[in-house]
């Protein structure tokens, strides 16, 4: 009997663990195909008028280091981060060569040189966690550049709420992408949580915090019941 209450509960602690990276799966593809009337935009014009592409050189960047922490060679057991973030990586390449393909020779050529530099970066960071890590010390090398890159991406969108809180105006931080950021976050949270591994926890648990304080700005400076349909990631630096 107690061998069988033990196994239910490894099977139920399973089946919740799987549940919340799935759910976190599927919240981040939401925010990973949210640029797309974006780049419907530059494809119809064909121009990157004032568009930014840094924005996604470092989402790619992100999501590289993150689908690399997810590997079994580093960390076995958590290939649900692994998935989200391969598919994440090729949206994030896919607007980038798009970006590169309508931009001004100026822009291309930074483009370019950027996107260079985020694979060279990444193959740098693969080959130094191999030649020089073993395991475990490989995952918490790896670990250690996966919090710092979460935890600056979930705090990117601080120079919006600013802007929200100058402007008392939500129009540049559309409600739906910053529900889809609160859900991904406490959705892989709760994943590292059930995991046990805090590389994953703590800076979805920061990104956790950060998405209700967009919420709440979002409930106190809404101006009307529409929601604006401007991308998170429009960027005009």
């Amino acid at each position: 009997m107690e061998v069988s209450a033990a196994g239910g509960l490894f099977s139920t602690y399973s089946i919740c663990s799987n549940a919340a990276g799935i759910a976190g799966n599927l919240c981040a593809f939401v925010l990973f195909v949210s640029p797309i009337p974006t780049f419907r935009r530059i494809i119809r014009s064909k121009s990157t008028e004032q568009f930014s592409g840094l924005p996604y050189i470092y989402a790619l960047l992100n999501c590289l280091i993150c689908l690399w922490y997810g590997t079994p060679i580093v960390s076995p057991g958590i290939i649900l981060v692994f998935t989200v973030n391969s598919v994440g990586a090729v949206f994030q390449l896919a607007y980038i060569l798009i970006f590169i393909i309508y931009a001004e020779r100026k822009k291309k050529l930074k483009m370019l040189g950027l996107l260079l530099g985020v694979f060279a970066a990444f193959a740098a960071v693969v080959s130094i966690s191999i030649c020089l890590f073993q395991p475990p010390n490989r995952q918490t090398f790896v670990g250690f550049l996966t919090v710092v890159s979460l935890i600056s991406m979930f705090a990117s969108p601080m120079f919006i709420i600013n802007l929200v809180i100058r402007t008392r105006s939500v129009e540049y931080m559309p409600f739906y992408l910053s529900l889809a950021t609160f859900l991904m976050s406490l959705s892989f949270f709760a994943y590292g949580m059930f995991k046990q591994d805090p590389f994953i926890s703590v800076p979805n648990g920061i990104g956790g915090v950060f998405g209700v304080i967009q919420l709440v700005l979002y409930w106190r400076y809404s101006r009307s019941n529409e929601e604006p349909t401007r991308p998170l990631l429009e960027s005009n630096a």
